[in-house]
């Protein structure tokens, strides 16, 4: 094994077990938004290190611009998919774990308003 293609392995590897924690996270974490947190993050870490290793495995020039699109694509539409579905789960009322501290969206609403002219 070259050590291109064991710094490829431990890419994969580390993609994986942050996969495997974000699914743990999603199995035990308390409520909703705390689980919708450690699922996007997964996301955002795990999906970089597993095409990483994917393209010290496979190195082309070509390999390299369709990981790069697939990598784009992926940290551009996580964010705002992650962000739409926490409104999404607020909106529709879903209740907050019980130590949960602060609303800060509520707190938000509740601030008298500025006019502005």
């Amino acid at each position: 094994m070259t050590p291109l293609e064991g710094l490829a392995l431990l890419c994969v590897l580390a993609g994986a077990a942050v996969f495997a924690v974000g699914a743990w996270g999603l199995v035990r974490l308390d409520d909703f938004y705390a689980r919708l947190h450690g699922v996007s993050i997964a996301a955002g870490l795990g999906t970089p290190l597993l095409l990483l290793g994917l393209l010290l495995w496979f190195p082309t020039v070509e390999n390299a611009v369709k990981i790069g699109l697939a990598l784009l694509v992926q940290l551009a539409t996580a964010a705002v998919g992650g962000n739409a579905l926490a409104r999404a789960g607020y909106l529709a009322g879903t209740p907050a774990a019980p130590h949960t501290r602060r609303d800060a969206l509520a707190e938000a609403d509740r601030a008298p308003h500025s006019e502005q002219d």
